[in-house]
């Protein structure tokens, strides 16, 4: 079989993470859930470099980033070390990685999809945004981010994107909702999260990001830290290296595009109609059919994939394919659609 369903990078870990990781080894005391400084500051300067953001000062009282344990833990727990448990409603997208209604559930949160600011606020506690999206890959325009920022702001409803693929753009250059054309002069209201797991092959890890609001940040660092959610020392090493290292992310993107330019000739080639799938690591793929009718008949041609229900009632008639499977995986998957 041809495992297409997850998304998980098969790649080696570039050097330079491996490097750092293995020179902070010694490491007998507990490490810091706000960060090393030396992590902060790369951390900062990358956000600057890669996405335009400014974050107010990263080693201030109010820390404008920290570490987090990769970033599924965090969009599970965010509601929840947000304060926000009990009562109320979640907003994420119509189609969304299902870790978004995971982490309201475990609040004891309502969950309601929309794709655009609802005229009803009653209730609703949070935002989660997705762009660049999971499974569909789409990019939100600086208009619907800067659309629901204000919204949100209005209200006083934290918005959060999830951001974990914005360096994987192919078609389009996807923005953060921390940029200053969408913020404007300050985060208030906003978190953005990111992660090493793709662009750095570093699943494994387990190295994500939080930034934004300093005051949010804070509230969310306040909790983790009496939780234990605390990112090993020499993992913050190898992130603190990788942060400021942007050779082996162009190296692995390319990896990434060659791949994806052989399974979305192939796919088209069969038959289906790749909608959005403009970033990120997956094509997200329709014979117009139910999607376990498709899931039947990639199985039939020796390939797996996810089924668009998992996302959501609205991913009914889609599949998702990843991206991260070797480039032999990929070959072999054009090969049996052509056949």
């Amino acid at each position: 079989m041809v495992d297409l369903s997850i998304g998980t990078p098969v790649d080696a870990s570039p050097s330079v993470l491996q490097a750092a990781l293995a020179a902070g080894a010694d490491a007998p005391g507990y490490p810091t859930a706000l960060g090393t400084p030396a992590l902060r500051t790369a951390a900062a300067d990358w956000l600057a470099r890669r996405l335009g953001v400014t974050v107010a000062e990263p080693h201030g009282p109010d820390p404008s980033v920290i570490p987090t344990v990769g970033s599924k833990e965090l969009v599970a727990l965010l509601p929840t070390l947000l304060g926000l448990s009990g009562s109320g409603t979640v907003l994420i997208p119509e189609v969304a990685y299902p870790t978004y209604e995971v982490g309201a559930v475990l609040a004891g949160l309502a969950v309601r999809r929309c794709d655009v600011p609802p005229d009803d606020a009653t209730g609703v506690v949070l935002v989660w945004l997705n762009s660049p999206g999971n499974p569909h890959g789409r990019v939100l325009t600086d208009d619907e981010l800067r659309a629901w920022a204000a919204w949100g702001r209005a209200r006083g409803v934290p918005v959060v994107a999830d951001e974990c693929y914005i360096t994987l753009g192919w078609d389009v250059e996807p923005r953060s909702l921390l940029h200053p054309a969408v913020a404007g002069d300050d985060h208030s209201g906003l978190l953005a999260v990111h992660s090493l797991s793709k662009q750095s092959n570093a699943a494994g890890y387990r190295a994500g990001l939080l930034s934004g609001d300093p005051a949010l940040v804070r509230q969310a660092w306040e909790v983790r830290r009496h939780l234990g959610l605390l990112v090993p020392g020499p993992v913050q090493d190898a992130m603190t290296a990788a942060l400021a290292d942007d050779a082996h992310v162009a190296e692995q993107k390319e990896r990434y595009r060659a791949r994806r330019a052989t399974l979305l000739a192939a796919v088209r080639a069969a038959g289906l109609r790749v909608d959005h799938s403009e970033a990120g690591l997956y094509l997200w793929a329709t014979r117009d059919e139910d999607c376990w009718t498709t899931i039947d008949w990639l199985a039939g041609l020796g390939i797996v994939a996810a089924p668009g229900t998992f996302y959501g009632p609205s991913g009914a008639r889609h599949v998702r394919m990843a991206l991260t499977a070797s480039d032999e995986r990929i070959a072999a998957a054009a090969e049996r659609l052509a056949g």
